[in-house]
């Protein structure tokens, strides 16, 4: 009995296996590469015989992937470029108790001020930028009879024009076409170079408050300074003037090189607003309208721009005395 069941499983079995093989489906055909019988093949003009034609399926390129520019490091500083300038506070002509008009010079070639000459971000560079560009106005710093000290933002310049007198100018002769003969000169401005620009001049109000009791110094105006011949002296003169309340809103996005921090987070209206620059004294609001160069030589002129910051500070503290 038991013989007879294992017959009968493995017939059941090998019954099975053959219906599978019977519903697999057959194989393609492989495709072969013969040309079509109604297209004349290709012929080799030299040799007279057939050329194989190539039915490969050709794959066209898509178009080329714009290029991306990778991230330069591991954050994007987007804090500085969307930064706002904090305006100041509202001041009334009746709470001006006390106002002194200053003037003073940053000379980035101190320790202090390095970072205003950065080949990474330039304070003159900015400016030039801005100035080009349309967002800023520069102004005429010459003496005029409405404007004796030049610095009151009465004649705009052209956008060209103040590149044009940060350039050191040179005297070119011209020659006749024909006979090659001198016929003249003229004058000829050169290419402007940044790290020539080693003096910057401020003009500020120190102002008290008497409603808010504070005694603040409120930059007006800032002008770079370019070494112009006087006879047979060299003086640093202003090339043109900003007006500082409209180059606030561009140099509060453009971030100070430090070099102790690269997350520095300051701007370059941080660094002027909160007064992080050493500088000179080079003149006072006085009636006869005089520079301490005008009065004073050599280290007295040092000594007289110290009088006169400590005369600013003395004023404040005689405030407070009880």
């Amino acid at each position: 009995m038991k013989r007879i069941l294992v017959v009968l499983l493995c017939l059941a079995c090998i019954s099975s296996y053959a219906q599978r093989r019977r519903k697999k489906p057959a194989a393609k055909p492989a495709q072969t590469t013969q040309q079509p019988a109604n297209q004349p093949a290709a012929v080799n003009p030299t040799t007279m015989s057939a050329v194989p034609t190539d039915t490969t399926k050709k794959v066209v390129a898509g178009p080329a992937k714009p290029f991306e520019r990778p991230l330069d490091g591991y954050f994007k500083k987007a804090n500085i470029l969307s930064a706002k300038v904090t305006p100041y506070a509202n001041l009334r002509e009746s709470d001006a108790a006390f106002v002194k008009r200053i003037w003073r010079e940053i000379d980035i070639r101190e320790k202090m001020n390095a970072y205003l000459a950065s080949p990474k971000q330039r304070l003159i560079d900015i400016l030039l930028t801005a100035i080009d560009a349309g967002e800023l106005t520069a102004y005429d710093p010459t003496n005029t009879t409405a404007d004796p000290g030049g610095d009151s933002f009465l004649t705009p310049l052209a956008p060209g024009k103040a590149r044009s007198r940060m350039a050191d100018s040179s005297v070119v002769d011209q020659f006749d076409k024909n006979t090659g003969e001198k016929i003249g000169s003229k004058l000829q401005a050169g290419e402007f170079n940044a790290d020539s620009v080693v003096k910057f001049r401020i003009k500020e109000d120190w102002v008290f408050d008497r409603q808010r009791s504070i005694f603040e110094p409120r930059i007006i105006g800032i002008a770079p300074l370019v070494k112009v011949k006087i006879g047979t002296n060299e003086d640093y003169q202003p090339a043109f003037w900003v007006y500082f309340q409209e180059a606030r809103h561009i140099l509060a996005t453009k971030e100070v090189v430090n070099r102790n921090n690269d997350a520095t987070g300051l701007s370059f209206d941080d660094a002027l607003v909160k007064r992080l620059f050493t500088s000179y004294i080079v003149k006072e609001s006085n009636d006869k309208d005089e520079r301490i160069k005008d009065y004073a030589n050599g280290i007295d002129k040092l000594y007289e721009s110290e009088r006169i910051k400590k005369n600013l500070m003395d004023w404040e503290l005689n405030l407070w005395q009880y």
